[in-house]
């Protein structure tokens, strides 16, 4: 049967043409919201990440250490009263935390005394020789050569002693021990702060 234009069953098949058009734009919409929703969701999930910072008084190490500039001039052997600093970033664990206060500041304390009272030698400088005898160190730096005991000297696998690399060094031992004890720590990052003097200090930032 053919319908006239002007017939009202034309005119409801319109409407109804319409309703479904209307209908499905609306369920895409719907559809288009709750997937960014979801999005939203996830990007709020993911982005949900927590710090802990632990500087306390007792780590510190007071050692000796000498520079070697970029224009390869030694500064004298000196030292310095050292404070370290450390935050962690990640996510909580089920008790709530990033990690235990009470058994990583140990950890943190120990690695500072590994450096108390010592001279802290930079083994991977290319200015410098380090032969170790029976009893001692004998570091030659050109013309100069220095005599130190065994039991007072540090060997550290850097090119320099700067508190940068000094920074670097002690997040290196954290994150190794961390690693090991910590087990199902879920960390991202660290932050790991060397003051030699007030207001003076190296900071190493990576991921862990």
């Amino acid at each position: 049967m053919v319908l006239s234009p002007n017939s009202s069953v034309a005119h409801l098949q319109v409407k109804i043409a319409g309703f479904a058009q209307s209908d499905g734009a609306a369920v895409n919409h719907r559809r288009r919201g709750l997937k960014g929703w979801r999005l939203l969701v996830n990007v709020a999930a993911m982005s949900r990440t927590f710090t802990i910072e632990v500087a306390k008084d007792y780590f510190n190490f007071a050692s000796a250490h000498f520079l070697i500039f970029a224009n390869g001039q030694r500064e004298p052997l000196h030292g310095h009263n050292y404070q370290v600093s450390v935050k962690l970033e990640g996510e909580l664990d089920r008790a709530g935390v990033v990690l235990d206060f009470i058994t990583f500041k140990p950890l943190v304390k120990r690695i500072c005394d590994s450096l108390d009272h010592r001279t802290m030698i930079q083994s991977n400088s290319p200015n410098l020789v380090v032969r170790r005898r029976a009893k001692d160190f004998e570091i030659r730096y050109k013309a100069q050569k220095i005599i130190l005991p065994k039991s007072d000297v540090i060997l550290l696998p850097l090119a320099n002693t700067s508190t940068e690399l000094l920074a670097e060094h002690v997040a290196k031992l954290i994150r190794r021990q961390v690693k090991a004890r910590f087990h199902g720590a879920k960390i991202r990052a660290m932050e790991v702060g060397v003051e030699e003097a007030r207001g003076q200090r190296g900071i190493f930032r990576g991921e862990f």
